[in-house]
């Protein structure tokens, strides 16, 4: 029988992609989410915290006073046309899941960490699919009141990698989700970069088999593989700022930094493709633009060498030292160029502020 156990000064540095942060003063470890009334009741207090995979989390150096609830199992059933997953199942089990039953509408997202709870929170995204394509309700509960209750997707107010569940209900807690896929193509990938890969590679894109091939390998080629059993990863979050929206002046300046020779017409389009619109230019052209670098150092903390959109721990940097320098890189984007940049990552705790 599973069992839920709490811990106090829990380090949390372990379950982060940055390995970096201080303790729990509370840590509450969940074995299955159905758990989650009873862990509400046996919490310590508030404030209350919630980690699953942490690969899309900053936690504060100092810690996180309260409860924290970690969320990182679940299971995956199919319930008539919908597939229902327990928010701490990890996303690319669900992918897999999906492909070995012949249903289309995840492969796109192949390899992304983290898990179904975070997954509908943020909206993830990429290659022109989005959680929102395909999501239909979600269980959640409000750690306030301890009530729990379902949600239609309508009710999220899913936009480009957001929804309301980030952005103004912290107190509900995402504990499953369900979608509803298809069995035949939903729609073509076109973005180049992806297409250019699965003809070099002879991966056949009509196929669930060969589309996951392909987008595997092009996020091998951006350094963004990331797996939490996997203690060599390189620790980083992935892309720690939103693509921004932007005039189209800006929007064309802005793209005249790209390095791969691509038009102006095509960078539109799959800035449109990424991003949902053909002015929300790419961040990593936006750090560009204001003069930033691939593999450009601040001591431990760095861009990344293959993508410098990623800000990675490259050696005993703190958490402190990894939000400072994107608050650096923030404020040197809005000098330069006056764009706004939003952190796509989570700050959990408290941080210091320069002034």
């Amino acid at each position: 029988m599973k069992c839920m156990h709490t811990e106090t000064s829990y380090p949390l540095a372990p379950l982060t992609s940055f390995k970096t942060g201080g303790a729990a003063e509370t840590a509450i470890i969940l074995d299955d989410i159905s758990q989650f009334d009873d862990a509400l009741e046996r919490a310590s207090g508030a404030p209350f915290w919630f980690l699953g995979y942490g690969s899309n989390s900053l936690v504060s150096d100092q810690g996180l006073p309260g409860t924290t609830f970690v969320m990182r199992t679940g299971s995956i059933r199919n319930e008539g046309d919908l597939i229902v997953a327990d928010a701490g199942v990890w996303w690319d089990d669900l992918v897999q899941h999906a492909i070995a039953h012949g249903l289309w509408g995840f492969e796109c997202m192949s390899a992304i960490p983290g898990g179904v709870g975070a997954a509908v929170v943020g909206n993830i995204a990429a290659y022109g699919q989005a959680v929102a394509d395909t999501l239909v309700w979600v269980e959640v509960c409000d750690s306030t009141s301890g009530t729990c209750r379902k949600m239609e997707a309508t009710e999220l107010g899913l936009q480009y990698r957001k929804s309301e569940l980030l952005q103004s209900n912290r107190s509900l807690v995402v504990l499953r989700a369900a979608f509803r896929l298809s069995e035949t193509p939903v729609k073509d990938l076109v973005y180049e970069s992806a297409v250019a890969i699965a003809a070099s590679n002879n991966f056949d894109l009509n196929t669930l088999a060969g589309r996951r091939e392909t987008i595997i390998k092009a996020r091998d080629g951006a350094g963004s593989l990331w797996d939490y059993r996997d203690e060599s990863a390189a620790r980083t979050a992935g892309s720690f700022f939103r693509n921004p929206l932007v005039d189209t002046q800006t929007a064309e300046r802005i793209m005249s930094y790209d390095e791969t020779g691509k038009s102006l017409e095509l960078l539109k389009k799959m800035n449109q493709v990424h991003g949902g619109e053909s002015s929300r230019v790419s961040a990593a052209h936006v750090l560009l633009a204001a003069g930033f670098e691939r593999g450009q150092t601040w001591g431990d903390v760095r861009l990344h060498p293959q993508h410098v959109l990623k800000i990675e721990n490259a050696g005993r940097a703190t958490s402190q030292e990894i939000y400072d320098v994107s608050q650096e890189i923030i404020e040197t984007v809005k000098t330069k160029l006056g764009v706004t940049l939003e952190p796509e990552i989570r700050t959990l705790g408290e941080f210091d502020q320069k002034t």
